[in-house]
């Protein structure tokens, strides 16, 4: 087999979507797993809507997922006219296609007709039957487009996921491949670059499989040899049903900018779809190119799932080492935060285990920083009377008193406060000490919190409670 040379090739319309991600990471782990090239085209031919905003997000997407391209310059079929002009000159002198001059209404008209008959609408070649010398007569005096002469015949193709494709073309009418020489269509432009860039195989949705006919005419009739092609299920809603085209169309920097991981985002991605052996659900990069193959790509949609991309997220944050996860939070947090690197080190390491996102890191984070105001009534598990949690406090207070510094973290602190909790009740003792160190209703642990603020600031939290249960004065303002 030839060495495998596969080519993502996104219009630059809209923000690069998950859904144009999972295409990039499928075409780019096919590529990297047979040992062959990926390669990067920007199909911007559609003047009025492709914009350089939308292709720099592509390509700023595509280097954040460590998705690298082999050729050294980005083709744009923008620059690439004269090209596009000779292949079309050569169908049109071959009689392979020809101009048509009907007008928008004499098409509409055709069709409608067709649909009151049961017929599917195709256009009925009107302006095949023009002879060279008529059609430029009316050039240049009519609107033209230029129309591919579709040969009818019985077309089978090999998919590489959903096996033989039958089609028979006679249904699907002389196609429009371009406005004029130098302003091709879709489906000529990518016949053209995919030969020119000598491109195997064609990895893309399943909503092109309706092109993959025309395309391999198009191709014939040119001379050359059509790519393999596989086409990807559809992207379902958790509801199973096809995703709306605004969730589909999100942009991948949404999820960059809350905070997720590109290991995570890839993770996600390439289980959209395809699975691994015995199932696996965390994988690497390493892993997935071991182990990619189009045989194990569904033909059935894949569901897409927020709350998974979340899980697999968090999954990801656990695996890092602290100081990789400190250096992804950087643009997340305050500057001040910054200052301080060993005591925010102690805090990431508590936290890790409960954001989801680099984003939610700041929320959770923020008490260990500055205790946020909080009412006295959240100090109270439940119906406990008011005079127990203050004396539950109080004992806190004098066995974290007694503890040296050193010895906050160890066995004999957790099994004094434990030994404490379970007389007294573990939610009446456990519940206000935590509140009393956090300020917040959800929380790591009284342990995790005391080890993380050290002896001094939760004696100085502890005795802030008791002044808001016991109607004192408030504490000064309390930071770590």
């Amino acid at each position: 087999m030839d060495k495998v040379r596969v080519r993502f090739a996104p219009s630059p319309t809209g923000p690069f979507s998950l859904g144009n991600a999972r295409t990039a990471l499928y075409n780019w782990l096919f590529a990297r797993h047979e040992g062959g090239e990926f390669f990067l085209r920007v199909e911007d031919t559609d003047k009025e809507r492709s914009k350089k905003e939308y292709e720099d997000d592509i390509l700023e997407g595509l280097k954040w997922l460590g998705l690298t391209w082999d050729n050294a310059e980005v083709m744009r079929q923008s620059e690439r006219g004269k090209i596009y002009e000779e292949a079309l000159t050569k169908l049109l002198n071959e009689g392979r296609a020809y101009y048509c001059f009907c007008t928008p209404d004499e098409l509409e008209a055709e069709r409608q007709a067709q649909m009151s008959q049961g017929i599917p609408p195709k256009y009925g070649g009107k302006c095949r039957h023009f002879t060279k010398e008529e059609a430029s007569a009316q050039l240049g005096k009519k609107s033209a487009v230029i129309r591919f002469a579709m040969p009818p015949r019985e077309l089978e193709f090999e998919d590489m996921i959903r096996g033989k494709v039958r089609v028979d073309t006679s249904l699907i009418g002389d196609i429009v491949i371009a406005r004029n020489l130098r302003d091709p269509l879709y489906n000529f432009s990518v016949v053209v670059d995919d030969a020119a860039m000598a491109i195997t195989h064609v990895i893309r949705g399943e909503d092109h499989l309706s092109n993959t006919p025309k395309q391999i005419m198009i191709a014939e009739a040119l001379g050359f040899t059509s790519p393999q092609f596989a086409h990807l299920p559809l992207i379902l809603g958790p509801d199973k049903k096809k995703l709306s085209k605004r969730n589909l169309e999100g942009s991948l920097n949404d999820y960059r900018k809350q905070g997720y991981l590109p290991e995570a985002v890839l993770n996600f991605l390439v289980l959209l779809g395809w699975h691994p052996v015995k199932d696996r659900e965390i994988l690497s990069r390493d892993e997935m190119v071991a182990e990619f193959n189009l045989k194990r790509v569904q033909k059935g949609g894949a569901v897409m799932n927020e709350e998974k991309l979340s899980w697999l997220n968090l999954q990801h944050l656990r695996a890092l080492p602290v100081e990789t996860v400190m250096e992804h939070l950087s643009p997340f947090i305050p500057a001040e935060w910054r200052k301080r690197p060993a005591f925010l080190r102690r805090v990431v390491e508590v936290e890790r285990n409960r954001m989801k996102t680099l984003q939610e890191f700041v929320e959770l984070a923020d008490p260990f920083f500055e205790l946020p105001e909080y009412p006295a009534t959240l100090l109270i598990w439940k119906e406990t009377p008011k005079e127990i949690v203050i004396k539950n406090l109080e004992d806190a207070e004098g066995i974290i008193a007694a503890a040296p510094e050193k010895k906050l973290v160890a066995a004999e602190l957790e099994s004094q406060l434990f030994e404490m909790a379970n007389r007294t009740g573990r939610g009446e003792f456990l519940w206000p000490l935590r509140v009393a160190l956090s300020g917040r209703e959800a929380s790591p642990g009284p342990l995790e919190l005391i080890e993380v603020l050290g002896k001094e600031e939760a004696l100085r939290r502890i005795h802030h409670a008791l002044e808001l249960l016991t109607g004192g004065t408030l504490a000064p303002e309390v930071r770590s």
